[in-house]
């Protein structure tokens, strides 16, 4: 009212637009369950072999190993863990430091410290280590040969 027609109210220019991100795209969300990974206090590293895996022959090295496919030969991890998933079936001699089974294993087992046959795993063979624990539901058949801990016997398994 009291301004005059030179001061015109000239509108305030638009702000600075402030720059947003844009929301991270989601993750991708899998179909498949994740296998159930047993942990036994051992290495991080481990090698995978998943279900669609088929492998003959000797299998040795210095890091744990999961099967969820098929083996077949023999197995010689004396200081680490062998785990065989629900998917895993296993014809072989086995010498490791630990072996938990939740899927199929034929064959004989020398293991340094413990096996462990879960609820829905299968054992035929022998066995020979310091510990073993078998689940209630799980099917075992064989002979135990039950060692002092750090007696460790350095006969191979027989077929």
């Amino acid at each position: 009212m009291w301004k005059s027609q030179n001061e015109r109210e000239t509108p305030a220019p638009p702000a600075k637009p402030q720059s947003v991100n844009p929301p991270a795209a989601p993750m991708p969300v899998s179909s498949a369950p994740a296998p159930q990974r047993v942990s036994s206090g051992g290495s991080e590293r481990a090698t995978h072999l998943s279900k669609t895996i088929q492998l003959k022959g000797t299998v040795s090295g210095n890091e744990d190993l999961f099967v969820d496919g098929k083996l077949e030969g023999s197995v010689e991890l004396p200081k680490n863990v062998l785990t065989i998933g629900a998917n895993g079936q296993v014809q072989a001699n086995v010498n490791a430091r630990e072996v938990i089974i939740l899927g199929k294993l034929n064959g004989n087992v020398i293991a340094a410290d413990r096996v462990e046959i879960k609820a829905q795993g299968a054992l035929t063979g022998d066995v020979s280590a310091a510990r073993i624990s078998i689940e209630d539901g799980a099917f075992f058949k064989g002979g135990i040969d039950i060692r002092k801990p750090g007696n460790v016997n350095t006969a191979k398994a027989s077929a």
